[in-house]
This record gives C-alpha cells, sequence and structure tokens, in this order.
C-alpha cells in the first residue's frame, strides 16, 4: 500500500470516529420508555475497532515518514513539519496584511484617523512568497506519498 493510500484511508477513519461519537451522543439517553434509534453498545463496539484500525494507520504513517527522505537533507516527517511552519507563518503574515490596511470611515476631522506601522506591500509580498514555498514543499510531499510504500 502506497503512503498516499494510507494517508486517504486514515482520513476516512478520522471521519468514521467522529460519526459514532455523535451516533453515540445522540444514543446516549432517551425519554423512558422509548429505544435508542442505534444500539449504543453496537456503536461502541464499532468505535473501538475503527479506532484501533486509526491507531494502526497513524503508527504505519509515522514511522514511515520518520524513514522516507524526501530528498538528501530532509526526512518527510521533517518536511511535514516544515510545511506546517510555512502555512502557519503565511496565515500570520495575511492576516496582518489585511488588518493594516488603512481605511479612513471618517466623517469629521474630530474622528480618529488611524495609519499602518507596517508596510502592508511588503507584508503581502512575504505572505506570497510564503504561499509559493509552501505550495511547492506540499507538491513534493505529495508525489512522495504517492510513490513511497506503507511500512508496517
Amino acid at each position: 500500500m502506497k503512503l498516499a493510500e494510507a494517508l486517504i484511508l486514515r482520513a476516512d477513519s478520522n471521519r468514521r470516529v467522529e460519526q459514532l461519537r455523535q451516533r453515540l451522543l445522540r444514543s446516549a439517553k432517551v425519554q423512558e420508555g422509548n429505544q435508542p434509534a442505534e444500539n449504543p453498545q453496537e456503536l461502541i463496539a464499532e468505535l473501538e475497532r475503527v479506532s484501533a484500525q486509526l491507531e494502526q494507520f497513524v503508527q504505519r504513517i509515522n514511522r514511515t515518514n520518520s524513514n522516507t527522505m524526501l530528498d538528501e537533507a530532509m526526512s518527510l516527517s521533517d518536511a511535514l513539519a516544515v510545511r506546517d511552519n510555512l502555512k502557519l507563518k503565511q496565515g500570520i503574515y495575511q492576516h496582518l496584511a489585511q488588518a493594516a490596511v488603512v481605511t479612513q470611515d471618517r466623517y469629521s476631522k474630530s474622528e480618529v484617523k488611524f495609519t499602518s506601522t507596517v508596510d502592508v506591500a511588503a507584508i503581502q509580498r512575504r505572505a506570497d512568497d510564503l504561499a509559493r514555498q509552501h505550495r511547492d514543499l506540499d507538491a513534493k510531499i505529495q508525489e512522495a506519498n504517492w510513490r513511497t510504500e506503507l511500512l508496517d
């Protein structure tokens, strides 16, 4: 099985666990004399089975990411950390650029006037550069995911 396939199955398992959680909560109590829409014991058994599968996928994916080199200098695990950091910083710079844009909605000269404390164009360029770096690295990671066999 390829790493990319395992990632898809992991995402499906995560969704399934969340669905089971919601179904369990809906079936947790009923009015006296009524029956729940679904048997909570069966849902719990399914939750245990799906969460065990999820745990195995996560362990195997983590093992594979740690032992797979994206290039000669960086493991797949390290690349994921770099990608996450790029996305985090890009979002911060993007929001900073948006927050620093000054629009004057003053109706009289006695109202407060705002000025930007940062170079909005430079901040936006930095956000755009980080977004490009993120896209490039993500493409390399996706390629590696489809050519890498999942480890046991």
